[in-house]
């Protein structure tokens, strides 16, 4: 069971996020959590379902990455009955997929492809995005009645960039939990090395932080973390040498940029994709299409 407790922060901004949370989990509105990349969104969505009066049914996780329409399982909505359906990134989902979950929304029913009848279901709906749907919708990417049906309460995260003081707690709990997971002696983090994680920019936001720490756990060899246990990329804040945030010039497109940015990291990284797309908040799936449709642009 998850915890209010465990959505972790003194800054105000988690307050709010925790308020809000408390508010929301008892009701029986559909919720739309955003945020970059990392930040704990289906924390979130697991919170609030524990704290909610569906914590007894199931919370079914639902990567909307992975569905086609071909592939569209009305099987979830089942599984889900009298529970939380979680699906992430619902930006993600295709058009006439949108379609399908507006109706199952509204009508509370699912049609099973071979079943003589519907059947009814009972579903609350959390969502996740890393995009504005807002301007999807507008572009006519996303359908207005779906994102209202979602769009009942929103619950933003904040990227771990603008609330560093949270850091420190952050790293504290991801100390403990891997030090007992790992059965480690390390007992703290150096004011050297705490320094250095207050620093970082983190990307990857929440998730890498908890990637360094359990890192830094693994390879310790003292009763306290030390800026050599952290990542390169961390201990190079201390050089000056670490990847700045590139310049937008007004000739770039936004998607230029974010090709520089890959292309920049993927340098860093000595072309490792996994670490690159750990540090860029992405999986190793979307860093590889980013990068073949990168190779088409280059190849025509």
């Amino acid at each position: 069971m998850y915890a209010l407790d465990q959505i972790l922060g003194a800054s105000d901004r988690m307050k709010e996020v925790r308020d809000l949370i408390h508010r929301v989990a008892d009701s029986p509105c559909h919720v739309l959590i955003t945020g970059e990349r990392g930040t704990g969104k289906e924390l979130v969505a697991k919170v609030i379902h524990d704290m909610s009066t569906r914590r007894t049914a199931s919370f079914v996780p639902a990567p909307c990455s992975a569905m086609s329409e071909a592939a569209w399982e009305p099987e979830l909505f089942e599984e889900a009955h009298k529970g939380t359906l979680f699906l992430d990134e619902i930006g993600e989902l295709p058009l006439p997929l949108q379609a399908k979950l507006v109706q199952t929304i509204e009508d509370k029913k699912v049609h099973r492809t071979g079943a003589a009848k519907s059947s009814i279901v009972d579903v609350r709906v959390i969502a996740s995005t890393t995009v504005n749907l807002e301007k999807e919708v507008k572009a006519k990417r996303f359908r207005g009645d779906l994102y209202y049906r979602l769009h009942v309460v929103e619950i933003d995260l904040p990227p771990l960039r603008d609330r560093r003081e949270d850091i420190p707690i952050l790293a504290e709990a991801f100390l403990k939990r891997y030090s007992q997971e790992y059965a480690k002696t390390v007992r703290r983090i150096s004011e050297s090395a705490l320094h250095l994680l207050k620093k970082y920019s983190w990307p990857g936001n929440v998730r890498e932080l908890e990637s360094v720490l359990e890192r830094a756990v693994t390879l310790s060899h003292a009763r306290e973390i030390l800026p050599g246990d952290l990542p390169a990329a961390v201990q190079e804040i201390g050089s000056g040498t670490q990847i700045r945030p590139i310049r937008v010039r007004r000739a770039k497109t936004l998607e230029q940029v974010e090709e520089e940015y890959i292309r920049l990291t993927l340098d860093k990284t000595g072309d490792n994709k996994s670490q690159a797309a750990h540090i860029l908040g992405i999986d190793r799936k979307t860093l590889y299409r980013k990068l073949a449709e990168m190779e088409k642009k280059t190849s025509t």
